[in-house]
């Protein structure tokens, strides 16, 4: 099953209500997906020369003794189980110090813009939990998961990231993610946890990373992702989806001036102001839709 859902902000004056409008959008896909959740929210960019990182502790995690080992210029702010580490060293290189140091932990995503959240739980609990309703920014991209291939931990949770400011969604199923594995673990690449969708993410971040545009890297996918799908992904200034050549997985897009949101099922989309006179349609077959912030 699994639900999407997808909200960018048009109009800069309403991006405080990003949380407000997505909250009900995640809980309507509650039936889809009752066992874990996560939010990608994309804000307003750290200075440059600075990361921040999405960190997931397990219960009872001392997060004095991370701060204890900050240095000049690093901060950390911490929500529920959740930390967001901002800092001015390279990503890859906190990395490896956070695992070195504190090997429980999960660095969920790195870049400038993105903040992660995921969790086991319903969304209401995990919408709650890390106060969804409250947050602010450009859009966000979200899901609930029901668990079919893997197990249910915060780590198989969506969305997934790989590189900086990029996440991926999935609703659908692939039959060949330990393929692409095997291609892209002697390339360095690792992994996390053993759900398909990561195979995936991994899979188009890496093609980015080496040259394609992530519309040639979706079209290359046509071809190498085995299954069926619908992608939701989230970028530092936007939002795209597509669907498989068969299409069997659902999902609806809305737009107005003010708003684009996207979900599997009407129901998520129903309160958004404005939504009686949204242009509505469903994404086409192997087309690749994409929406940009405006700045």
């Amino acid at each position: 099953m699994c639900g999407i859902v997808g909200l960018m902000i048009r109009n800069p004056a309403l991006r405080g209500r990003l949380g407000e409008w997505a909250q009900p959008m995640l809980v309507g896909m509650t039936e889809r997906g009752p066992d874990s959740a996560g939010i990608a929210v994309f804000t307003e960019p750290v200075a440059d020369g600075l990361r921040k990182l999405s960190v997931n502790a397990p219960a009872g995690f001392d997060w004095g003794a991370l701060r204890a080992t900050l240095g000049d210029g690093e901060s950390l702010e911490v929500r529920a189980n959740h930390g967001m580490l901002v800092t001015p060293r390279d990503p890859a290189a906190m990395r490896a110090a956070l695992k070195a140091a504190f090997p429980q932990l999960l660095v969920l995503s790195a870049g400038r813009a993105i903040d992660l959240y995921k969790d086991v739980g319903t969304p209401l609990q995990i919408a709650e939990k890390y106060g969804l309703s409250g947050f602010s920014g450009t859009h966000l991209v979200a899901h609930t998961r029901m668990a079919t291939e893997s197990a249910v931990t915060p780590e198989n949770a969506h969305p997934y990231t790989a590189g900086e400011d990029w996440c991926l969604v999935h609703n659908g199923s692939l039959s060949n993610p330990y393929s692409l594995r095997r291609k892209l673990e002697p390339l360095g690449i690792a992994f996390d946890g053993d759900c398909d969708t990561e195979a995936a993410c991994r899979w188009l971040e890496w093609r980015m990373r080496e040259g394609d545009s992530l519309e040639t890297a979706l079209q290359k996918g046509f071809d190498e992702l085995d299954g069926f799908y619908t992608f939701l992904m989230g970028t530092h200034d936007a939002l795209a989806i597509v669907r498989d050549g068969f299409a069997c997985k659902p999902a609806l897009v809305a737009e107005t001036e003010d708003w684009v949101a996207i979900a599997s099922e009407y129901r998520s989309l129903a309160h958004l102001p404005g939504v009686a006179k949204a242009k509505l349609y469903e994404p086409q077959p192997e087309r690749i839709y994409a929406w940009r912030a405006a700045a």
